[in-house]
């Protein structure tokens, strides 16, 4: 039986979930030489990868594995596993627009289409605003989704008139990004 590894690393913006790219780095490369071996596995099933992705410009929580079945089912869309994400929005966002927000959020968005996908319904997700001193209008946000659709939580966004500028995962599951793991760094964890 070979040996199952978790990683739960903190992804920095600029490093894309693949194991090449011609035009930018890939978490891979964060890897000790040894697990970076395992991407290139000669075995299919055993070879170290992502658990979903996040995409280039999106930085926080990434799981590696090389245990297809855990793979699957964190991110099977069936299963619904939650993830929380820390957004900042290029726009602040009113009180009144807030409560916009959460209702059109909470019946489920209709996402307009960006390259490869066409326009889709989103499940319905959940948003909390966070304010900075006693400002009640608000560009920063938690957002809580069910699934892993492309750039999901950014088209969410641009569905109601807004632009994520930042955007950070700090749970996935379970499993959550602490607070003193630097970016780039990562640590084993078992199921």
């Amino acid at each position: 039986m070979e040996n199952k590894i978790y990683i739960l690393m903190n992804k920095p913006r600029g490093y894309v979930c693949s194991a090449v790219s011609d035009s930018h780095k890939t978490v891979y490369e964060l890897l000790s030489e040894d697990l970076q071996k395992m991407v290139q596995g000669e075995k299919r099933g055993n070879r170290l990868h992502s658990v979903g992705r996040l995409d280039c410009d999106t930085s926080g929580l990434l799981l590696l594995t090389n245990d297809g079945y855990f793979s699957d089912y964190m991110t099977r869309s069936a299963n619904q596993i939650e993830k929380v994400y820390e957004v900042e929005l290029r726009d602040y966002v009113s009180t009144e627009m807030q409560i916009k927000y959460e209702n059109e959020l909470k019946k489920g968005i209709s996402l307009p289409p960006e390259k490869k996908s066409l326009e889709q319904k989103a499940l319905p997700a959940n948003v909390k605003f966070i304010f900075e001193n006693d400002n009640l209008c608000s560009k920063k946000c938690l957002i809580t989704v069910h699934e892993g659709l492309f750039h999901l939580v950014r088209r969410m966004f641009l569905a109601l008139g807004n632009k994520v500028e930042s955007l950070k995962r700090i749970s996935m599951g379970k499993y959550n990004l602490p607070s003193d793991l630097m970016e780039g760094s990562y640590l084993f964890f078992e199921l």
